[in-house]
């Protein structure tokens, strides 16, 4: 893991296929090798509306078939269980996830790497975790998981971070990423003015916080400028 001190102030905008050739070195192969038998981890960390998920999938993509998605909203807890723990208000806060839920299937994908191994996402239409929508396939290699608390300093976000060989931390501008998640949050049915409440009151502060984590990353990067990143909500 990365000291504060070792990590560059001024992210990086850097290629889709550079980041890809970098990915796929950390199953300890060059670029254009086979890698080392086993399985990896990379984490993309960052805070609501930077472009994490929309830089994986691209990421797994550009791979092809030896790289899987494991998004960390899949994790986030049903609406029933948020509304028992006082927490509907709350929805994409730190404690609205099953973060240890979350660290077994980080170590179950690097352990049993001979069957298919299950994905949960989060569905914006129904507003509900769903099962299986992704799968690890035995042949992968490289598992791209992204996620808001991926390097937060806190119980059980440690320990996902400590399974990871890389995470790196994805950013974008203050204004970028309130108006990208306004257009989610309206996407998701919201009025136009509960939208913008929803990102001042809930989105801002979760962002905050992951901002403290962002020495925790090994490189930062900016999706700002990387013109194949169309963002999807």
């Amino acid at each position: 893991m990365a000291d504060v001190a070792d990590v560059a102030d001024v992210a990086e905008v850097p290629d889709l296929a550079g980041l890809a050739a970098d990915a796929w070195r950390l199953t300890g192969a060059a670029s254009d090798a086979a890698p080392a038998p086993g399985r990896v981890l990379l984490g993309l960390a960052g805070p609501p509306g930077a472009g994490k998920s929309t830089l994986a999938r691209a990421l797994v993509a550009e791979l092809g078939a030896g790289a899987a998605y494991l998004p960390l909203d899949g994790f986030h807890l049903s609406n029933a269980q948020l509304d028992r723990l006082g927490l509907a208000s709350r929805k994409g806060s730190e404690p609205s996830f099953d973060v240890h839920g979350y660290v077994a299937l980080l170590r179950r994908v690097l352990d049993d790497t001979g069957r298919d191994v299950y994905v949960p996402d989060y569905d914006r239409t129904l507003h509900e975790p769903v099962a299986a929508r992704h799968v690890v396939a035995p042949g992968v290699r490289l598992v791209v998981t992204e996620g808001n608390y991926l390097a937060c300093d806190l119980p059980g976000w440690r320990d996902a971070r400590e399974l990871m060989a890389a995470c790196w931390y994805v950013e974008a501008p203050g204004a970028v990423r309130y108006e990208r998640l306004v257009e989610r949050h309206a996407a998701g049915g919201r009025a136009p003015d509960e939208a913008r409440a929803r990102v001042v009151g809930n989105d801002g502060p979760n962002g905050e916080l992951v901002e403290t984590s962002r020495g925790r990353c090994d490189r930062i990067l900016s999706t700002i400028g990387m013109d194949m990143f169309k963002y999807r909500p």
